[in-house]
């Protein structure tokens, strides 16, 4: 047999690896003592799970066991990698959103849209990497037709007939007593709730019990304080937390909200395994545009293999801009310089290299994690650095801004904050500016 047809012969038997597998069976039990537990081949499995479907080595490396999809594009791409890094996925079936013109009075395409979903299922109900069908996504969000229930009924009852193996779970935007009733009454083909929740995560254990749900629940997207719940400027600019304060909320949010309820809650997902503009370009993204990882990363790796990071990210303490600290109401005077101190240490004692930049404030804000367009960094803007200083000049436009400050160590770790900021325009008694030129517009060196 000649070479080419034997390799002919070898590659029309090859069977990518995950289709040689049989299905995994998931399932939900309540052991006599009331606990709930999530089995997956009968084996107990509590879900350490990441929302997001890129940077999956690292994922395995801080010991996530699975991950979250918001809807079944490229499904079976995405299946197939988890399965061959030892990851389960919960598949996402993107329920249509009443805020997005979506009318759940038309029974054409609510039935077209149950017909879609069927396909879906129907197509990867047997993949080894599925753990769960995720049933909609904060539908509830700014709606008034609680038709969709039904909807999400009948396409939880559809995946029940066809898929025996797996159990499913609806989401919403936190947690509220009308909702569980109306999932209670409207949508009993729901094996697990969902909840997206941030500031209020500590009151899930007690509320959701309180409310009536009387299943197991999973916190579906979790992590720092929302842009809605923080404290604002006068100009209404949200006062983000920085790196360093958000890898505290997570560690404390997931020892005291996720792991201490052994009753009912069987995992979570952590928001967001990934990089997204959302208010602003570092709010819910673990990592940033260029991969580097957060410092929440290792406190996730602590908190799931018990073990610290080999190399830690940057810590920030603290920055301050023209002496005022962040949360301030700090207005500029434009085309004017300023100072900003900035306070990093490093854990393993690594070279730093800085970045800076100035960014006017999004004017695209959306609702419910709709794509929103990053606004550019200004460009002319120069600065200096002295030590722990940076000496830049203030846009000549008046408007709300932020000075974004970021610190890289050279293991691919970085930690960052942002000061808002108003420039208002000079006047008579300003006097000329005090205007510098300096070489370069953004700085960039090592300490």
């Amino acid at each position: 047999m000649k070479l080419t047809t034997f390799i002919f012969f070898l590659s029309f038997f090859v069977v990518p690896l995950a289709a040689q597998q049989s299905v995994i069976k998931v399932e939900v039990k309540q052991e006599a003592d009331g606990k709930w537990q999530l089995y997956r081949d009968n084996q107990p499995y509590f879900v350490k799970g990441v929302g997001g479907q890129t940077e999956l080595d690292k994922a395995v490396e801080i010991g996530a066991n699975s991950i979250r999809t918001w809807s079944a594009d490229d499904a079976g791409i995405i299946l197939d990698e988890a399965y061959s890094k030892g990851l389960t996925v919960m598949l996402g079936l993107w329920v249509q959103h009443e805020r997005h013109g979506f009318n759940y009075d038309d029974t054409e395409k609510v039935a077209a849209q149950l017909a879609y979903f069927t396909t879906v299922v129907t197509q990867y109900k047997d993949h080894p990497a599925l753990l769960l069908w995720g049933i909609g996504n904060e539908v509830d969000l700014n709606y008034t037709n609680t038709n969709v229930w039904y909807a999400i009924n009948d396409i939880a009852k559809m995946v029940h007939a066809i898929d025996p193996n797996h159990p499913t779970i609806t989401v919403t935007a936190g947690l509220d007593a009308d909702e569980v009733k109306l999932i209670n009454e409207r949508a009993p083909a729901i094996d697990i709730y969902g909840i997206n929740t941030y500031g209020d995560i500590n009151n899930i254990k007690r509320n959701i019990v309180k409310y009536g749900w009387k299943g197991p629940y999973m916190i579906t997207e979790w992590g720092p304080n929302g842009h809605w719940e923080v404290a604002k400027t006068a100009w209404g600019a949200p006062i983000e937390q920085n790196s360093t304060e958000k890898a505290k909320s997570y560690s404390e949010r997931y020892t005291s909200a996720i792991a201490a309820d052994q009753n009912n809650c069987i995992g979570s997902y952590v928001f967001l395994w990934g990089f997204k503009q959302e208010t602003t370009s570092t709010w819910y993204g673990l990592f940033s545009d260029k991969h580097e990882v957060s410092q929440a990363v290792n406190e996730l790796e602590l908190l799931w293999t018990g073990q610290p990071a080999k190399n830690r990210a940057p810590i920030i303490d603290s920055a301050v801009l023209n002496n005022e600290n962040k949360g301030a109401d700090i207005y500029l005077k434009s085309d004017d310089k300023y100072d900003a101190k900035f306070f990093v240490t490093d854990f393993d004692k690594d070279r730093i290299k800085y970045k800076w930049e100035v960014v006017p404030e999004s004017k695209d804000i959306k609702s419910g994690g709709d794509v929103e367009a990053k606004p550019n960094a200004l460009t002319g803007i120069s600065a200096s650095k002295h030590g722990n200083t940076f000496t830049f000049r203030t846009p000549n436009e008046e408007g709300a801004y932020r000075l974004f400050i970021y610190a890289y160590d050279k293991h691919n770790n970085y930690t960052y904050t942002n000061i808002p900021f108003y420039a208002v325009p000079r006047t008579p008694e300003d006097g000329e500016p005090r205007f510098i030129q300096f070489k370069k517009q953004t700085m960039q060196s090592f300490q």
